[in-house]
């Protein structure tokens, strides 16, 4: 079974609270701590109870609630962050995640199951509405070029001339993509979520990035391709 963790709840509009609260009554792995319905008792109930999961909408009364995020990120580093939020947008979803969030749902999608979507992210995981993880997709990914220009455009750099005993290797723009977002923190799977395919596919140009890049693993792959120019810091 899994262990059992807390959860703060932050957003002002009062349906919500009362269905998020419906979700998580009873549900034997999950205390629900508390509610604040704005920022200033949001910041003093995380003080005051440390929760594992932070549940927070972003337009808050007293504040923005990515000031409670990197609040959170800031004095209790183990805390899980979800956003649940109306705004979609890219300028909303970067800031949040670059704060410290570590899933982002939106409200219209609130026919999921929210315990479900708290224990995935407390196993590691990054719930995120398809609809934004195809917005952080496109931003993501470099534009479409033939290779091995998209993979130099990662780096925003001018390709460097290979070393005599270096073989010149190309990535096709799947392989670019997965490595580009491996490198960026996310999992296989989730990559394979992003992408729209099956595990399977994912593991598939993986695997052909390593025969490429004469490496073994995921770190080794980034590390050579970051010594190549390919990848940013």
């Amino acid at each position: 079974m899994t262990d059992r963790f807390s959860v703060l709840i932050v957003e002002d509009q009062e349906r919500f609270r009362e269905a998020f609260q419906r979700a998580l009554t009873s549900v034997p792995d999950i205390e629900l701590l508390a509610m604040a319905p704005d920022l200033p008792t949001g910041l003093k109930l995380f003080d005051q109870f440390k929760p594992d999961v932070l549940l927070v909408d972003l337009d808050l009364p007293g504040g923005s609630g990515i000031e409670l995020i990197r609040h959170a990120a800031k004095t209790c580093p183990a805390c899980e962050v979800m956003v649940i939020s109306v705004f979609g947008d890219e300028q909303h979803v970067v800031a949040s995640i670059e704060a410290g969030a570590t899933g982002y749902l939106l409200k219209d999608s609130l026919a999921l199951d929210l315990p479900e979507q708290l224990r995935s992210l407390r196993a590691g995981g990054s719930p995120i509405s398809p609809v934004i993880a195809r917005r952080l997709l496109q931003r993501l990914t470099p534009p479409v070029q033939s290779a091995p220009a998209a993979s130099y455009a990662l780096a925003g750099t001018a390709p460097r001339g290979p070393d005599p005993d270096e073989e010149v290797v190309a990535l096709s723009e799947q392989e670019s993509r997965v490595l580009h977002l491996a490198a960026k923190g996310f999992t296989f799977d989730e990559i394979a979520q992003f992408m729209q395919v099956s595990p399977h596919t994912v593991m598939t140009y993986v695997k052909r990035v390593y025969r490429k890049l004469h490496v073994r693993s995921k770190v080794e792959a980034i590390y050579e391709a970051r010594r190549l120019g390919w990848l940013r810091d």
